[in-house]
């Protein structure tokens, strides 16, 4: 297990959803993605259900620790020191919302928000590693969507190790993070102008898929709201979804993928 810490350290390691109907979210994403999704039933995990994909861990979904906790899903970030990490939150502007604590004998976590106020968590592994499948119906990306976002570039940099790199246009701008020379695995962009003024920043997680379109159209079929239509961007094509219970998604493909 401390291999396969070390090796996710700094990395996007674990994607869950917290949401008011896990029963129905289990419904929802195991027919859209091909999930089977076991649930745990120790209480001290409260209903929470691992998704697999041919036996291979790629998400989390769980109820909501409150009813008035939004559905949403969260990006974890992998880390072999979380006390360590928190200190770097708080020294680079950020806010420790949740301070490390056990997970059963599963691992730790911790959420923080980002100068912006977006929320990002992090994991530590005792048992449980992450993901062990990414890619087809499973985690593809992430992107930070914030106001003024470039401001909170340095913040990732600093607490995560990310490497950061300009790919946009002046008119269009958009930065990709890596880590250690690796691919990259997450981005932020300008939150949408046309957000309501109190909407807060946020980061989306992304799923990868063979057709972007048929995803779209099965996941309205199963009740789910077209945030965003299909539309093709540099590197392929994407759509955003709100599910059932209202968290929001998006479908993506590669070019060439």
């Amino acid at each position: 297990m401390a291999e396969a810490a070390t090796a996710t350290a700094g990395k996007i390691q674990w994607i869950d959803l917290s949401t008011k109907d896990a029963a129905g979210a289990r419904d929802f994403y195991g027919t859209l993605f091909g999930w089977d999704i076991d649930v745990n039933t120790d209480p001290q995990y409260g209903g929470y259900g691992l998704a697999r994909i041919g036996g291979q861990d790629v998400a989390g979904i769980g109820p909501a620790m409150s009813p008035e906790q939004p559905s949403a899903w969260s990006v974890y970030v992998g880390s072999n020191d979380l006390e360590g990490l928190a200190d770097k939150v708080r020294e680079a502007g950020g806010t420790v919302v949740m301070a490390p604590f056990d997970v059963g004998e599963q691992g730790r976590m911790a959420v923080f928000q980002d100068p912006g106020g977006a929320f990002i968590s992090a994991w530590q592994t005792t048992q449980m590693g992450g993901f062990q499948r990414e890619g087809h119906n499973a985690f593809g990306w992430a992107d930070l969507n914030a106001r003024d976002y470039e401001r909170l570039v340095p913040f990732y940099t600093q607490v995560f190790g990310w490497d950061a790199k300009s790919v946009g246009t002046p008119e269009a701008p958009y930065t990709e993070f890596s880590i250690g020379g690796g691919p990259s695995f997450a981005g932020a962009t300008e939150l949408n102008p046309m957000a309501p003024a109190g909407m807060p920043n946020y980061w989306m997680v992304y799923f990868s898929v063979d057709d972007v379109d048929g995803a779209d159209q099965q996941a309205v079929s199963l009740g789910g709201n077209e945030t965003l239509a299909p539309i093709d961007f540099p590197g392929g094509r994407l759509a955003i979804i709100s599910d059932p219970q209202g968290a929001t998604f998006g479908l993506m493909t590669y070019k060439g993928t």
